[in-house]
């Protein structure tokens, strides 16, 4: 099935490579979409892709770069047909 991750990363997840991390994880799972910082000091991650790869893409969000503390990630992963032509930071 070819779905949608929605996450958000909670912690330390500002300054410290996290969205760049995220972004070459993506690339090499081959989803596309985005890791944008949020005003909350979190971070948002869309994904899509097949769903193994998805659920592959979640243990690397809540491992983090060796920089990053993650207290939790928030995540849900949907149905949906692509958006994303690649995987962007924001």
């Amino acid at each position: 099935m070819t779905g949608r991750l929605k996450a958000v990363a909670f912690g330390r997840v500002q300054g410290v490579g996290y969205r760049a991390f995220v972004a070459r994880a993506a690339d090499r799972l081959r989803l596309t979409g985005f890791a944008k910082n949020l005003e909350d000091g979190s971070v948002a991650v869309v994904a899509e892709g097949p769903e193994d790869r998805l659920r592959e893409l979640v243990a690397l969000l809540q491992q983090g770069p060796s920089f990053a503390s993650v207290e939790r990630v928030e995540w849900t992963i949907e149905e949906g047909e692509p958006e994303f032509g690649w995987f962007s930071v924001e």
